[in-house]
């Protein structure tokens, strides 16, 4: 397997520190680093600037936001910081949900998301080949655009950027069983929110058109520490407020994947006091089962027992969430 840091997005202020992270990754023999966007900093400015300071490992968005740019334009920014870092990035994309596409980017959640990703990558996969003009008779990315609130002037183009790789790798953040069979269809790889290498038969049938070089990346919490259960309180912090608030009570996706993966009566118990206010209840009811499962956490034995079960598993990255140099130089002890 090999290893990504993952740095998130910046909360109120920018991350301190982050660049010299990224770098110390590098150092340690990580293949990747992602930073990702919610609604305050965007995901492909600090990964520009970490381009500019590493020179080896590869750059990845997790994720950027389909509502947040049009196909065109993901497709200019992977070109242009593909360009610029010597062909490093893994362009990672997910349609996040519908109160932030409706409530921040002011545009319908799509009423068939599987229709919206595969039109959304077959317009970002003609750009980067450049073959031709860039055409999609599509519901959701028609191009060029003829609806009737249009001139009708519009004219298929293509980039005037020759891209650097053509094929550049697209993967995509999916949780339901439908979206994770068509990414293994059309995309390079999959980006797992939770995924358990306990429950790994739950994604053998998505994922059987899979092709070989096909990436596997959950996102894993790890930390390096004596006390278990500390070590987990911020993991099962972070799986209330996502899995409580992160969504509408009747379409959270977070909670929907909770439930699918064997906790769904504790799934709706957080919904259900997180909305009503109580978070540190709906805190305490998260399973310090499911955060472990989805987690690397205890001291180095601990860790490296647990590492077995995930070498078991289709994963070929992990995707390590952690600031703590301790953890990350422990990690590529363990794993590379």
């Amino acid at each position: 397997m090999r290893l990504g840091l993952v740095l998130g997005y910046w909360g109120a202020a920018p991350a301190q520190g982050f660049v010299e992270l990224a770098q110390e990754a590098e150092r340690l023999g990580f293949d990747s680093v992602w930073t990702a966007e919610s609604w305050g900093s965007d995901v492909f400015t600090p990964l520009t600037w970490i381009a500019a300071h590493t020179s080896r490992i590869r750059l990845g968005t997790g994720i950027a936001q389909m509502a947040a740019r049009t196909p065109t334009a993901t497709a200019m920014h992977a070109m242009t910081l593909d360009h610029l870092s010597g062909g490093r990035l893994l362009l990672g994309l997910g349609l996040s949900g519908p109160q932030v596409v409706e409530g921040w980017y002011g545009r319908p959640f799509p009423r068939s998301p599987l229709t919206a990703v595969r039109e959304y990558v077959d317009v970002i996969r003609q750009t980067l080949r450049r073959e031709k003009p860039v055409t999609l008779d599509g519901r959701y990315h028609p191009l060029p655009y003829a609806g009737p609130d249009g001139t009708g002037l519009g004219k298929a183009l293509k980039p005037i950027l020759h891209p650097l790789r053509p094929d550049i790798p697209i993967l995509l953040g999916a949780e339901g069983p439908k979206n994770i069979a068509q990414t293994a269809r059309i995309a390079d790889g999959w980006l797992p929110l939770y995924f358990s290498p306990e429950r790994a038969d739950l994604y053998a049938e998505p994922l059987a058109a899979a092709r070989d070089g096909f990436m596997v990346a959950p996102i894993v919490h790890a930390r390096i520490c004596e006390d278990v259960a500390e070590g987990l309180a911020p993991i099962r912090a972070m799986l209330g407020f996502y899995i409580g608030g992160m969504g509408a009570q009747a379409r959270n996706f977070h909670a929907d994947l909770m439930a699918r993966m064997g906790y769904e009566a504790e799934a709706r118990l957080i919904q259900e006091l997180f909305l009503a206010g109580r978070r540190e209840e709906a805190i305490a009811a998260v399973p310090a089962a499911f955060a472990d499962e989805i987690s690397l956490v205890g001291p180095r034995a601990r860790i490296a027992d647990r590492l077995a079960a995930w070498r078991g598993t289709p994963v070929t990255d992990l995707l390590i969430t952690s600031r703590d140099p301790a953890t990350l130089r422990t990690l590529a002890e363990l794993v590379l």
